[in-house]
């Protein structure tokens, strides 16, 4: 990713373990997600349709299984868009269903201060 500019959207104790928090920032609605220990940010948008894919869930979905088992997994790593529930890997933004879609990620880190730094 291109490196842009940098901008300080919140503390990090502001968004609980498997929270978020949408922000804006120079006209983009971004959603900042603390997962395992860890900050995402994803455009609010998914490349589907254009839903408002940081206001869905922030889930697990269903595995590969054997003998017609349901089988759930991966609870908390997978973002459901809100519109029409595409998944995307919070950690990759990747489309589980096809690798080649993404939805779009920025840089985020938490600094010494304990703020959550952007790039744009």
């Amino acid at each position: 990713m291109a490196q842009g500019k940098s901008c300080i959207v919140g503390r990090a104790e502001e968004i609980a373990a498997g929270e978020r928090k949408l922000v804006t920032v120079d006209g983009k609605q971004i959603g900042i997600f603390h997962v395992d220990g860890r900050f995402y940010a994803f455009l609010n948008y998914c490349p589907h349709s254009g839903g408002a894919l940081c206001e869905g869930p922030l889930t697990g979905t269903t595995l590969p299984a054997d003998d017609f088992q349901f089988v759930y997994g991966r609870a908390g790593q997978v973002l459901r868009c809100a519109w029409h529930g595409w998944e995307f890997d919070i950690a990759t933004g990747e489309f589980l269903l096809d690798p080649q879609i993404r939805a779009r990620r920025y840089p985020v880190a938490v600094n010494a201060a304990g703020e959550i730094v952007l790039q744009i």
